[in-house]
């Protein structure tokens, strides 16, 4: 198969068109007309993402964090980022990125974080790129838990789901009750009063920094953040849907979620 069979199938699913105006998904690095025959999938492309490639024998790398979300002012080789841009180019590996529109489109990322949070009738959080799109295309979603539980209780149970050794509960009350629980993948505290407007008893979401999360607890809402590396989830979800299409279209490919933690963050 060619790379572009891959990425016009994807954007079936998850079309550019949906990604924020500030997003740079799409092709990042390579070459669309290059032949594929292993596809790594992985959240971010980082060096050593690229040594697994080259080690494993992918020639595609389908990330969902861009490889090149800052451009390159110069390609001084001494800079790592510079370095990796030059392997990936060297041995031929063609990296392609979807972010903020597999976010946003249903079927995936924050449907994917929802349902391993056990959240039902869910809806969408915030309006996102996608408005006009059939089903509606929403950034975030909130849903509702079987049973009730607690804050604490409920940011344990984000523990567990998410694998995490610790995270960070921002609540002046972690044993109120919690059923109606909105989250967003990736970096979403700006979005808490979406939250709040959605009567959400908590907010997952990460990255929250420290005047934000005063602004969140004056509200009266509690906030789980158990970091921006949760979006990994995304990496069995697309290996299966890969693996599915390669299937319907008599794809020669081979598929495979990276084995690789690149969560730059330990709690100690």
């Amino acid at each position: 198969m060619r790379a572009r069979e891959l990425v016009e199938r994807f954007e079936q699913f998850a079309p550019k068109s949906w990604a924020e105006p500030w997003d740079v998904p799409g092709l990042q690095l390579g070459d669309l007309d290059a032949p594929v025959h292993k596809i790594l999938v992985t959240l971010d492309v980082r060096p050593e993402t690229v040594q697994e490639a080259i080690d494993v024998g992918a020639d595609f790398i389908f990330a969902h964090h861009p490889a090149m979300f800052h451009p390159a002012k110069t390609l001084d080789l001494r800079v790592p980022q510079n370095q990796m841009y030059a392997t990936i180019l060297a041995h031929h590996i063609t990296v392609y990125a979807a972010h903020t529109n597999l976010d946003s489109a249903p079927g995936g990322m924050n449907d994917w974080l929802a349902a391993a949070l056990g959240l039902q009738n869910c809806e969408g959080l915030v309006p996102s790129n996608g408005q006009g799109a059939t089903p509606a295309v929403t950034m975030g979603r909130v849903g509702e838990l079987a049973q009730p539980t607690t804050v604490r209780a409920f940011a344990e149970h984000c523990k567990t789901v998410f694998g995490l050794t610790g995270l960070r509960l921002i609540s002046h009350t972690p044993a109120a009750p919690v059923q109606r629980v909105a989250v967003l993948g990736g970096s979403g505290s700006e979005f808490y009063p979406a939250a709040l407007q959605h009567h959400a008893d908590v907010y997952v979401t990460g990255d929250v920094s420290y005047h934000p999360a005063h602004d969140m607890l004056a509200a009266g809402l509690s906030v789980i953040d158990p970091g921006h590396h949760i979006e990994s989830i995304c990496q069995p979800h697309l290996t299966q849907l890969f693996t599915t299409w390669a299937g319907e279209n008599n794809w020669d490919v081979a598929i495979q979620a990276t084995a690789l933690n690149t969560d730059p963050f330990t709690f100690l």
